[in-house]
C-alpha cells in the first residue's frame, strides 16, 4: 500500500526519523505532567474542580490545558497565558514605533520581541495563579474538604504554577527548533486531541440510550462532523490568484519571466489567529472573576456562557475584527507592490508603486470578508451543535478553535514531513506531492 511504503520512507530519513522521535519524547513529558497534581493535593481534593470544569466556558478552559487545569495539576494554567502575552506584544508593534522597529529588524529583532513576550508571560501567570488557586479552595471548600491555603501557600503555589507553563513554552520551542512542527500549536493540538476520544465515545453511548435517533442520529452528527472538517481545511488552504504581468529580462545566458505569473492571496489570510486572538479576549471576564461565575455580575455570567446569546455575537465580531486586523499586519500590500517592482514586474492596467499597493489593498478588503464572514459561523458552530441536541464535550469538535487549530496544525506538520520526503525524492504524503499549510509565517 501507499501510505505503508510512505512510513517507511520516513523512516529511513535518519533527521525525519530523529525529529520525530523528538517530538513525540517531548509530547509524553508534557501529557505526564498534566496529571502530576500539585504537592500536597489528592485526587479526592480536586473532584470538586473537575465538577466545575465540566461544563460551559471552564470546560474549553480545560481543553487548550490538555486537562490540566482540572486535575490541579502543575501545569494547569497551560499555554494560553504565553499566547496571551504573544497577542499583546504584536498588538503592541502597531501601536508603539519602537515595537514596530522591531518587528522590521529581522531576526535580531524577532528574539528581543520573544524575551519581551516571556517577561510578559510570567506577569501574567503571576496574576492567574492567585485567581486558579482562589477557585481550586473554592470549591474544595464548597466541598468540606480539609484542605486551606495561606498566604505562604499561595506564594508557594504561584510559583509552581508559573515554573509548569514557562515548562510548557520551554517544550514548545524544543520542538519548533528540534522535532516537527511548530511547538507551540502542537502542544495544543495534543491538549485538544486528548479529549476526543472520550467524547466520542460518550456522544456514542448517549446516542446509543437515548430514544431520539439513536445510532443513526450519531452517524448523521459523524458525517455532519467530517463535511465540517473538509469545510475548514478550504477555509484553512482557501487561495485567490491575482494575475501579474512580468517583464523578461536576462540573467547570466537565461531569460527569466513568462507571460504571466500569480501572486497567491488567500481568502482567509489570518489562518486560526483570529479565533485565537479573540478567543483569549473572551476569557479576560472569567480570569477577572477569579475563574468563578457564581457570584459574578450578570455582563460576566452572559460573556462566560458559551452557548449563549451574547457570548457568541460578541465572539463573532471579535472574530471578523481580528481577521481585518490579522490580515493587515502579516499581508503588506507595499511590499509585495516593492518586491514587484524590483523584479521588473506590474499588474495590467495598474501602475507600479503607490497604485498597484492601493489595488491589492483593495483586493484583499474584498476578499478577507466573506473570509472572516466563514471564520466567524464556523466558530461559532459548537454553540449551535449544542443547541441541536449535541452533548457539549462532541460539540466542541464540530467548529470553533478546537477543529481549526487540528486542522492547521496538522496541514503544518505535514508539510514539513512532505518538504522532507520530496528533498530525498521520495513520494509524498498526497499523491498530488503537495500539501498547502498555513503560509503566513504565523507562530501557532
Amino acid at each position: 500500500m501507499r501510505f505503508v511504503e510512505t512510513i517507511k520512507n520516513i523512516w529511513k530519513i535518519e533527521d525525519l526519523r530523529k525529529r520525530l522521535c523528538y517530538t513525540f519524547m517531548l509530547v509524553v513529558i508534557y501529557r505526564f505532567g498534566c496529571y502530576i497534581l500539585l504537592p500536597g493535593l489528592t485526587p479526592t481534593d480536586v473532584k470538586p474542580l473537575q465538577e466545575f470544569t465540566s461544563n460551559g466556558l471552564m470546560q474549553l478552559v480545560d481543553m487548550f490545558s490538555g486537562g490540566a487545569f482540572s486535575q490541579a495539576s502543575i501545569f494547569a494554567l497551560g499555554i494560553m497565558p504565553y499566547i496571551t502575552a504573544s497577542i499583546v506584544i504584536q498588538l503592541l508593534g502597531i501601536i508603539l514605533p519602537s515595537f514596530k522597529k522591531l518587528q522590521q529588524e529581522g531576526e535580531s529583532g524577532r528574539m528581543k520581541l520573544n524575551q519581551y513576550t516571556r517577561y510578559l508571560t510570567v506577569a501574567i501567570l503571576l496574576l492567574q495563579g492567585p485567581a486558579y488557586l482562589a477557585t481550586l479552595g473554592y470549591q474544595i471548600a464548597q466541598a468540606g474538604g480539609a484542605v486551606t491555603f495561606t498566604f505562604i501557600t499561595y506564594v508557594y503555589y504561584t510559583i509552581i504554577l508559573a515554573a509548569g507553563s514557562m515548562f510548557i513554552m520551554w517544550l514548545g520551542e524544543k520542538i519548533t527548533d528540534r522535532g516537527v512542527g511548530n511547538g507551540i500549536s502542537f502542544i495544543i493540538l495534543v491538549g485538544i486531541i486528548a479529549r476526543l476520544p472520550l467524547a466520542f465515545v460518550q456522544e456514542f453511548t448517549n446516542r446509543l440510550t437515548s430514544a431520539q435517533g439513536g445510532l443513526v442520529m450519531f452517524l448523521v452528527e459523524v458525517v455532519i462532523l467530517f463535511a465540517i472538517i473538509a469545510c475548514a481545511v478550504l477555509l484553512v488552504q482557501g487561495i485567490r490568484k491575482v494575475p501579474v504581468q512580468y517583464a523578461k529580462r536576462i540573467v547570466g545566458n537565461k531569460q527569466i519571466g513568462g507571460a504571466r505569473q500569480y501572486i497567491p492571496l488567500k481568502v482567509n489570510a489570518a489562518n486560526v489567529m483570529p479565533i485565537i486572538f479573540a478567543q483569549a479576549i473572551m476569557f479576560i471576564p472569567i480570569t477577572v472573576a477569579g475563574f468563578n461565575t457564581a457570584n459574578s455580575s450578570a455582563f460576566v455570567r452572559a460573556l462566560s456562557d458559551m452557548h449563549g446569546f451574547w457570548y457568541n455575537a460578541v465572539y463573532f465580531l471579535l472574530i471578523i475584527a481580528f481577521t481585518y486586523f490579522y490580515t493587515a499586519i502579516t499581508v503588506r500590500p507595499n511590499d509585495i507592490a516593492d518586491q514587484l517592482k524590483r523584479n521588473n514586474g506590474f499588474i495590467p492596467g495598474v501602475k507600479p508603486g503607490k497604485a498597484t499597493a492601493e489595488y491589492l489593498d483593495s483586493i484583499m478588503s474584498r476578499i478577507t470578508l466573506p473570509g472572516s464572514i466563514f471564520l466567524g459561523i464556523v466558530a461559532i458552530l459548537p454553540a449551535i451543535a449544542k443547541i441541536c441536541g449535541v452533548s457539549q464535550q462532541f460539540s466542541q469538535f464540530f467548529g470553533g478553535t478546537s477543529l481549526l487549530i487540528l486542522v492547521g496544525v496538522v496541514l503544518d506538520t505535514l508539510q514539513q514531513i512532505e518538504s522532507h520526503l520530496m528533498m530525498r525524492h521520495y513520494d509524498g504524503l498526497l499523491k498530488s506531492g503537495k500539501i498547502k499549510g498555513r503560509t503566513t509565517g504565523s507562530m501557532y
